[in-house]
């Protein structure tokens, strides 16, 4: 299985059963599963979308979105209980094209994603319990 290193973009090579004990990535040694969300950006997003095995659950937000900060918190604490989804945030307003390319009409919007294959869409904010159970849904 392969994982990109949120932290240096660094592909890595994790046998699936070692999943479970917390890898570092080989090149910088940051954790290659963090249990929070992590930042994709116009740099960063092809690279690490199209070379991780895992699902990738994206908020895509904006700074001036009050359900935005609502949800934050949530889909942080969702982040905790679900190790192998890595979970990643995508600013709107910082990167246009990204939100252009998704195709954003509201936000807060969640976008599950297999590789560069979107698995499911939701726009509006959400709170742990059901962006957990939502989650749940289509990883199924």
């Amino acid at each position: 299985m392969i994982i990109v290193c949120s932290s240096c973009g660094a592909k890595n090579r994790v046998p699936e059963e070692k999943l479970s004990t917390h890898p570092s990535c080989g090149k910088c040694h940051q954790p290659l599963l963090p249990q929070q969300p992590i930042e994709l950006n116009e740099q960063n997003f092809s690279n690490f979308i199209s070379n991780t095995d895992l699902p990738v659950l994206i908020d895509l937000w904006a700074e001036w979105c009050g359900p935005c900060k609502m949800m934050a918190p949530h889909f942080a604490q969702v982040a905790t209980q679900n190790p192998y989804v890595i979970f990643a945030k995508i600013d709107t307003e910082a990167n246009p094209r990204l939100s252009a390319a998704f195709n954003v009409r509201s936000i807060p919007t969640l976008v599950l994603m297999n590789k560069t294959t979107e698995i499911a869409r939701m726009s509006g904010a959400l709170r742990a319990p059901e962006l957990q159970q939502w989650l749940e849904q289509h990883l199924k």
